[in-house]
Formats: C-alpha cells, structure tokens, sequence
C-alpha cells in the first residue's frame, strides 16, 4: 500500500470514527440541557455543533433582524407574557410535528428577536398562566397558517429527545417573566426545562423557573402521548384572551388514587394508541384572570395569505376558579407521526441509519484504498 493510500485510509477512518463518536454516551458530549448561554451576547451561532444519526442542527440559535421574517430558521424561542411569546413548528408547508421535530423554528408574537412572526388571525384563544413554579401559555390556533397539516395530532417539543440534542435540535428558550428575575424586562433568564406540545389546532408551552426547586417535574417530558390536558391542565377557552395567575400544577403523570400517590406509566408506542387512563387532570386553582382583546395584544402579526381566522372573540370576565372547555388536544403519535418514537427522536434516525452511515463510511475507505493504492 503506498504512503498516499495509507495516509487517505487514516483520514477516512478517522472520520468514520468521528460519525461513531457523536452520541449520547461519548465522552465529549453535552446534552442541551447542560448547555447554558446568557442572551443575548453568549448566544453561539448553534447551540448544537455535532453531527450524529440525526445530522446536524437545521437552523440557528444567533437570531437578529436580519434573519427576522418568513424565512428565518431561528431556533431561540421566548415565553414572556400574554402577548410575548413563541411556539416551535416547523419551517415548511404540510408538515408534521412527528416528521420535523429536531427541525422546528420560533413562531412568535413580536417582532425584534429574528424569528418568525405568527401571522394574523392564526390565534383564536390564549390563557396565559403565572404560578409560583413556571410560566404557562395555553392555546386555540389556526396550525395550518404556521405550516402544519390541518389534521396533525402533533407531539411534544422539549430540550431532551432520545439522544438528549433536544426537539428541535439546538433549540433554545428563554424568558423575562419569572419572579426570580425581580422584574427586569430587559434581562432574560435561559429555560432549562420547558415543554411544548402542539397539534389539534391547540398547543401548551410551559417554562419552568430555573430558580424553582422541582423544575424537572413540572415540565416532565416522558409524557408525549398523553397531550396537553394532562401535561398542562387549564381551563382556556377558544375565543377568550386572558392573564391569570395560579397554583402549580401536579406534577405530569402524578396523581392520587385512594388516599395514595401514584406515577402514571406511559405505555410504549408498540401497544397501539392510549384509549383508557387511569386518572383525570387535575385543573389547578386560579385567580386574578384579566381579559383582554386579540388586536391589543398581539399588534405585531403579519396579514396571513388566503383566509384567516377570526381572533377577536369575545373576552368573558373571569375570576377565581376557572371552569369550561379547556386546551385538551391530544398528542399521540399516529398517522404521519408514528415513526416517531415515544421520546422524541425519528425511528428512521435511529440504530439503522447509524448502521447505513458506518457501512457507507467502510465502503468509501475501501473504494479509496482501491483507487490510491
């Protein structure tokens, strides 16, 4: 074999080596729930740099106005207040969120951080919860106008996944509502658990306080088939824009059953959809609710294209406990979703595409050592 053929094949090697490296459990991996950036000036350009079964990160996480628009793949998202915040979906038409969930982008409501803006018209209904423990926004919207297919049961978006890179990957989130930040709008707090879920025309993105002592529990993310009802327990109406404030919620997946505490289980994918559960959401106590209208709050939003739905309903007084048709959809991986797995990473990214990429990788070393020698 000749110096310049030795030399290619520890080069190509070495790379397979690198494809092989990327994973939860190498040694130089962190998590992105590990990963801390101030905002704005220690934001990186990706949160997530590697390059593992699952590519790399599709968007960025350095976000300003010159990416701001319709076509902007900002991956920094922010929950502030009534009219102040974002969902993850995805960046093109007539998707799902079980195809596209490490490819989501910020869909907002102001403009001035880089994203998306959700068009006019898209939100019909919004509550906006405060507790001692995390910041809630529950809601009703148009998801075909933020590029979802109309009948998409949605999942989850959270900052784990099987392979801890987060859905989407590299996704940020960040927020200037919490208690333990005195107040300040100008400085924001990075969110270390957070959950999003979106589907069924409705969705819930609940950030827990970083400050808080059961942040984990709160924004639980096991629980992607079981929906907002019961990840989020609310009490918001289609066609009602309010603020309230509220206890904490049961932590997702816990509840109480004869005098005993229990945790919840969810069944793996493979035993077919959740028809039964064992317990109801408990909805939790709320007071102080503010109503107010959709065009004083959300004064950003672009005209959508083609028809748009009325976001002007009707605000109803409402004060202390909270009752009527609350946010439940349903968060199943079924239909276009089902390749996905039950916490959040593509089976068709899984083992087997690893498997492809090591074979080609070995192929191409082989093919080169041909050639060269």
């Amino acid at each position: 074999m000749s110096t310049v053929a030795l030399s290619a094949l520890l080069a190509i090697s070495a790379a397979a080596s690198g494809v092989l490296a990327q994973s939860a459990t190498s040694s130089s991996f962190v998590p992105l729930a590990s990963k801390h950036f101030s905002y704005p000036s220690g934001i990186p350009y990706q949160a997530d740099p590697d390059d593992g079964v699952r590519g790399t990160q599709q968007g960025y996480n350095l976000c300003n106005s010159t990416t701001e628009g319709a076509n902007s793949l900002c991956q920094t998202a922010f929950v502030n207040h009534l009219d102040d915040w974002c969902v993850w979906a995805p960046p093109k038409p007539g998707s799902t969120i079980g195809d596209t969930e490490g490819e989501e982008v910020a869909w907002c409501t102001k403009k001035g951080r880089g994203t998306r803006i959700i068009p006019a018209g898209a939100i019909t209904g919004v509550q906006f919860m405060k507790t001692p423990g995390y910041l809630q926004i529950v809601g009703f919207i148009d998801q075909t106008k933020i590029n979802l297919q109309s009948d998409d049961g949605g999942g989850e978006l959270d900052p784990h996944g099987a392979d801890l890179r987060g859905n989407p990957l590299g996704g940020l989130v960040y927020s200037n509502g919490f208690a333990s930040n005195n107040g300040n709008n100008d400085t924001f707090q990075q969110v270390i658990e957070w959950h999003n879920f979106m589907g069924s025309n409705s969705f819930c993105f609940k950030v827990c306080d970083p400050a808080g002592s059961n942040a984990p529990e709160l924004c639980q993310h096991v629980f992607d088939r079981i929906g907002v009802s019961y990840n989020c327990p609310n009490a918001a109406q289609n066609g009602t824009f309010e603020y309230c404030e509220g206890d904490n919620q049961d932590p997702p997946g816990i509840y109480t059953s004869n005098g005993q505490v229990v945790t919840y289980t969810q069944p793996p994918e493979s035993l077919g959809p959740i028809s039964t559960m064992p317990y109801d959401p408990k909805i939790p106590a709320s007071s102080n609710c503010v109503p107010l209208q959709s065009a004083a709050l959300f004064t950003d939003l672009p005209a959508a294209t083609g028809a748009s739905a009325s976001a002007s309903g009707a605000s109803a007084t409402a004060t202390g406990s909270r009752s009527g048709a609350a946010a439940s959809g349903s968060a199943s991986r079924t239909g276009a979703s089902s390749s996905a797995s039950a916490t959040g990473a593509s089976g068709t990214n899984g083992a087997g595409a690893l498997g492809v990429s090591v074979a080609s990788t070995i192929a191409g070393v082989l093919a080169a050592v041909a050639f060269l020698a």
